[in-house]
């Protein structure tokens, strides 16, 4: 989700509502403490330069069970980093404490905000020498016209 996608969504809620990816939703009383511009500049194995840039979220609970953060004070956060931080319209990254900090991607049901999993990735497969993975085909998932059958003429 980009940041101005991650605004659309706010302007339509009051309460905000956000879900691990295991379904257990983040406690009601977070805080949004960070709101960051994240340059990633790296070389991959391959050697190829990169650059990766997102906008941040970190997401923290405490101890102040009281503590709601509706969804026009989050908007307004958010304009606030814009206009101090420069913030482009990049794909929005959360950071929430589990075990460790954890990186998740961002989505929205209609309701609520889902962090999504992040992978890992080789960047650079054709120089490493690592096969993409190929589509595993059924042969139920043939239709009988692409199948070969006897006497068809295809083997």
């Amino acid at each position: 989700m980009t940041l101005s996608e991650l605004k659309s969504h706010l302007s339509t809620l009051g309460s905000i509502t956000f879900e691990l990816p295991n379904g257990k939703p983040v406690p009601k009383h977070f805080h949004v403490t960070e709101i960051g511009a994240i340059n990633k500049r790296f070389i991959d194995c391959g050697g190829t330069l990169r650059n990766e840039n997102v906008v941040s979220l970190q997401l923290w609970s405490s101890i102040d069970f009281h503590h709601r953060l509706k969804a026009e004070k989050l908007l307004n956060i958010i304009a606030l980093s814009e206009s101090k931080l420069g913030l482009s319209d990049e794909q929005v990254e959360v950071e929430y404490q589990g075990e460790t900090i954890g990186k998740y991607g961002l989505d929205f049901d209609g309701t609520a905000f889902l962090l999504t999993s992040k992978q890992t990735d080789c960047l650079a497969k054709d120089n490493c020498g690592i096969d993409t993975v190929k589509e595993k085909l059924s042969l139920a998932s043939l239709s009988s016209e692409s199948c070969c059958t006897p006497g068809g003429g295809c083997c």
